[in-house]
């Protein structure tokens, strides 16, 4: 009989790791509310138009990656309806915009949401096919101020309090602006002209986007393409005096606030209706697929789903690598925190005489330790071999393994934790060696 698993690409979460995605839901709704935020929450499923004609057709996730069936249910004179599992939320948050009127409030509508999305891609660390999310929008008419470059920055402000209430320390902001649909369309011309020669040298992905949906390319992560891109023209020399204008303001606005950031002109995102800023938070302990979290303004998005002018801006957080993130940050903290070596001496428990002379033996080499400027824990002789291991790994980074062997010879045995080496180290060199980072 075969064991049920759950599917590739999915995950069950289990305690003691729900409580770190609890704290993490319960910091980003602390944090939304004091910038005025209130919740939305929107279907798993949407009719397959939605993200067709939002996200883009020949955006990856919609070309490749959606979870889409047919709902016969239906009354037989009707067509099946196509549903797909939603990719993303933005698409959902103003469909509900529009259908339930919420422009014709007059108001700014900062709406946050927490859920799962859905994409079939090739599972990695950090990225499933069932994720989540956690994620804001801010849209509305532009009376009510929804096309200004201080909702740029509040957001960004926003999502740098949240990383630092989180604890996430090491975080880089980096912004670009993609420009008017306009701009966007005039660079499409000018890029796809320059990758018309050197596409076949790049990836299969790259060749396909450089006629589909050329901005994509400067998204590739393909490191033999990158110097390839780097020789291509740069959107921010495309840019009309408006959009100039406005990222000016943004980054202004930012550095009153004193948000750090970076300006990466290389930096797009991978849906269609990406307009004017783009941004993205990375951190170093994600390894190379280092996105924390991304987002932009979609000013042109409302009247691409049929509804009334809506300039707007969001961000969605993978809940999965922010997770990650912080689990790295705690290890390192961990080690942090342990002292740099336990010292055990090994001696045999019944002969009360050895014991005691190993017992003083461990005492004096923790004080020379100690008056060499390190933290030493000191073990005890009646330990045995194996628990004398266990309280090391709990407090120390290595531990110093003490027998009569040892003793007579000068050469102590040294066991680093971290990368599991075990070495031999003469006794004048033991404080140095213990003193420097871990060796391979």
């Amino acid at each position: 009989m075969s064991t049920l698993k759950a599917v590739r690409g999915t995950r069950d979460l289990l305690p003691p790791e729900t409580a770190l995605w609890n704290r993490i839901e319960a910091t980003a709704r602390r944090v939304f509310a004091r910038y005025n935020f209130g919740e939305i929450r929107t279907p798993i499923f949407e009719d397959t138009s939605l993200f067709a004609r939002s996200v883009g057709e020949e955006t990856d996730i919609v070309s490749k990656e959606m979870y889409t069936w047919e709902d016969r249910a239906r009354a037989q004179s009707e067509k099946p309806q196509s549903l797909t599992l939603r990719p993303e939320n933005t698409a959902g948050v103003v469909r509900a915009y529009i259908e339930h009127k919420l422009g014709e409030t007059g108001q700014l509508q900062k709406l946050y949401y927490i859920g799962p999305q859905f994409r079939r891609e090739r599972p990695q660390k950090g990225r499933y096919r069932q994720f989540w999310q956690i994620g804001a929008e801010v849209i509305g008419p532009p009376s009510a101020g929804s096309e200004s470059p201080l909702r740029d920055a509040e957001v960004l402000d926003m999502l740098a309090a949240l990383l630092d209430d989180l604890g996430i320390t090491g975080w880089t902001l980096h912004l670009n602006s993609v420009g008017s649909a306009a701009d966007r369309a005039r660079y499409n011309d000018v890029l796809r002209a320059a990758l018309a020669s050197v596409a076949p040298k790049m990836c299969a992905d790259c060749q396909r986007r450089a006629v589909t949906n050329p901005l994509r390319v400067l998204d590739c992560k393909v490191p033999e393409d990158q110097p390839i891109i780097e020789t291509l023209p740069r959107i921010a020399d495309h840019l009309d005096p408006a959009s100039k204008e406005h990222f000016a303001a943004v980054t202004a606005a930012l550095d009153a606030a004193g948000v750090t950031y970076t300006l990466n002109p290389r930096l797009v995102r991978g849906l269609d209706y990406y307009t004017r800023t783009t941004f993205e938070f990375t951190h170093g302990g994600l390894g190379a697929q280092n996105a924390l979290l991304g987002g932009g303004r979609y000013d042109g998005l409302s009247e691409a789903l049929g509804g009334p002018r809506a300039p707007g801006i969001g961000f969605a957080i993978g809940l999965d690598r922010l997770v990650l993130t912080l689990q790295a940050q705690q290890e390192q903290a961990a080690v942090a925190d342990k002292v740099d070596a336990y010292v055990a001496p090994m001696a045999d428990a019944k002969d009360a005489a050895k014991l005691a002379a190993m017992n003083a033996a461990g005492l004096a080499l923790a004080r020379e330790l100690r008056r060499a400027g390190l933290s030493v824990e000191l073990g005890d002789g009646s330990f045995r071999l194996k628990k004398s291991f266990e309280a090391a790994d709990k407090t120390a980074r290595r531990i110093v393994i003490l027998g009569e062997d040892e003793l007579q010879s000068g050469i102590l045995t040294v066991k680093d934790f971290s990368i599991g080496n075990q070495t031999k180290v003469p006794r004048a060199e033991l404080a140095a060696h213990l003193a420097a980072p871990s060796h391979q």
